[in-house]
């Protein structure tokens, strides 16, 4: 080969890579210019999620959400995998998405093949009759009639939500569906609305249903409920589970996209309508069915994560770990219907799959987000205004521990003891800026009924004012309560007649916190 026959191919061969090369560069040159040229150029980066169709998923995956974050600056992306669990925690492990959603027991069964790839960090809600097992009327009257029945034949989907209320039901009621494995009871389904056809078709008893096909079976007079998840607790609990490198690796972000989560939870509360025609219009579904998919779920506020089910109380409050005795009753049932032969969790233990800190930071204020006042003096934080509707639906979180606050004897003046004593509980509340505060006055079991309620009332109502005047907390935090003699603290074992009197005209000061 001469030398000019080498040089013409490598020119050829350049002049094709040349234009290979810009028919590629090109569309990611146009692409670049859009972005730098627009306002998506504030967008920071993209969050996925790996998601199903449950409607307990809709505010994750929202209009609202994906506005919130992208105003975040963030672009949100929900990507439906049609319930493919396995396949979701192995794009988790791979870090193909950081996020994902799914149920406990889902995750316990398909999440121990991928080492548990991702920490739960909330709890997103609760099936509270978005699942249910409906059964021909005549052939199964009840949930006994399961084990009773000849040829039984029952539709559900595999490693969804209502096969684990299938399980629960045939361990809770010795029905032994799944262990002693009778054999062709089983109708394995590809969904819901599968499992309703092969029960509408008579070609099985009963069918494991999920929202909006429970409503559509039970709109068929021959067809009833056996039982629902309206009828159960910490059965069926859908989290949010976010990949292990990527929260040690990027804290701030998932801490964002709770935030914004829990916001755009408490406006869908506060704006049911928009809730109800976003659905209607994602799903295609009319008035009826939207309105029983709703019905059917619960969904867990940032309150009820952080003292329901993380047990993340502030101080030495006393919180509820839900979400443990959730996973470890999940556990259980798995664990009885054949699915493991031992204990999946690393250790045996079920905190290695919950991380409780994102919702901790949260809940207790700890951040220095809404908890903190203009002036960074976290005592005087506004508060917006209660009627007495919300103040009675308040949840009480713990009674804070203080010495007995003195008044002068047989008035609501305080002294100067007393003050000293409230001024020592305010430095108290400065650690728990984003709770509502409950004034309950006392007094002793003798007098005159009437009198006494009124003298709490007004002891109540001076503490309230002090700790309003002088330590400038928001009027629209406290509330003063006088409960007169109606509520004496337990006698303690052996307790003179004395001591006990001498405890029970006292002053309580309570946390509480609005369902949101």
């Amino acid at each position: 080969m001469t030398g000019h026959l080498k040089a013409f191919l490598l020119i050829l061969l350049l002049g094709a890579a040349a234009i290979v090369g810009t028919k590629f560069a090109l569309p990611l040159l146009k692409d670049q210019l859009q972005k730098t040229t627009s306002d998506a150029s504030a967008v920071k980066g993209s969050i996925k999620i790996g998601v199903d169709n449950w409607i307990g998923y809709f505010p994750l995956c929202s209009p609202e959400m994906a506005r919130r974050m992208r105003q975040a600056g963030y672009a949100l992306s929900c990507q439906d995998d049609n319930a493919d669990y396995a396949g979701r925690f192995k794009r988790l492990k791979s870090g193909e998405i950081p996020f994902a959603v799914a149920t406990v027991d889902s995750y316990l069964l398909n999440g121990a093949a991928q080492d548990f790839p991702g920490a739960i960090v909330a709890v997103i809600d609760e099936s509270k009759g978005g699942d249910a097992l409906v059964a021909n009327r005549a052939a199964l009257p009840n949930l006994n009639a399961l084990r009773e029945h000849r040829d039984l034949r029952i539709a559900y989907t595999p490693q969804s939500p209502s096969e684990h209320l299938l399980k629960s039901v045939s361990e809770h009621f010795d029905l032994g569906l799944f262990r002693e494995n009778k054999g062709g009871w089983a109708v394995k389904t590809d969904g819901s609305s599968a499992a309703l056809a092969q029960l509408l078709a008579g070609k099985v008893d009963a069918a494991a249903l999920w929202e909006p096909d429970v409503s559509r079976a039970l709109a068929e007079p021959t067809l009833g409920k056996l039982i629902g998840t309206e009828d159960t607790d910490k059965l069926i609990v859908d989290v949010l589970l976010v990949e292990r490198r990527f929260s040690r690796e990027n804290p701030a972000l998932v801490a964002l996209l709770l935030k914004e989560y829990f916001a755009t939870l408490r406006w869908y509360h506060d704006h049911p309508n928009e809730l109800r025609d976003e659905v209607k219009a994602k799903t295609g579904l009319a008035g009826t069915p939207v309105e029983a998919m709703l019905r059917g779920v619960s969904w867990a506020t940032l309150n009820e994560n952080g003292a329901g089910w993380f047990g993340a109380a502030p101080g030495g409050f006393r919180g509820e770990e839900g979400l443990i005795a959730a996973i470890n009753s999940a556990l259980a049932i798995l664990r009885a219907n054949g699915d493991f032969d031992r204990n999946p969790l690393p250790d045996g233990d079920p905190y290695r799959l919950t991380n409780r800190q994102f919702i901790a930071e949260l809940y207790q204020g700890q951040t220095g987000g809404p908890g903190q006042a203009a002036n960074g003096d976290p005592l005087a934080r506004p508060f917006p205004p209660l009627d007495e509707e919300g103040w009675r639906r308040l949840k009480e979180i713990g009674t804070l521990k203080i010495e007995p606050v003195s008044f002068r004897l047989g008035s609501a003046l305080l002294d100067y003891e007393g003050k000293l004593i409230l001024d020592g509980m305010a430095e108290k509340l400065r650690h728990y800026p984003n709770f509502r505060i409950l004034v309950k006055g006392h007094t002793g079991l003798q007098g005159d009924p009437q009198a006494n309620l009124e003298l709490s009332a007004e002891r109540a109502e001076a503490v309230a004012r002090y700790l309003t005047v002088t330590h400038a907390m928001d009027n629209n935090r406290i509330r003063a309560i006088g409960h007169g003699a109606s509520r004496p603290l337990l006698r303690k074992e052996g307790e003179s007649d004395r001591a006990y009197g001498y405890r029970l005209p006292r002053v309580e000061i309570s946390l509480a916190t609005e369902a949101y």
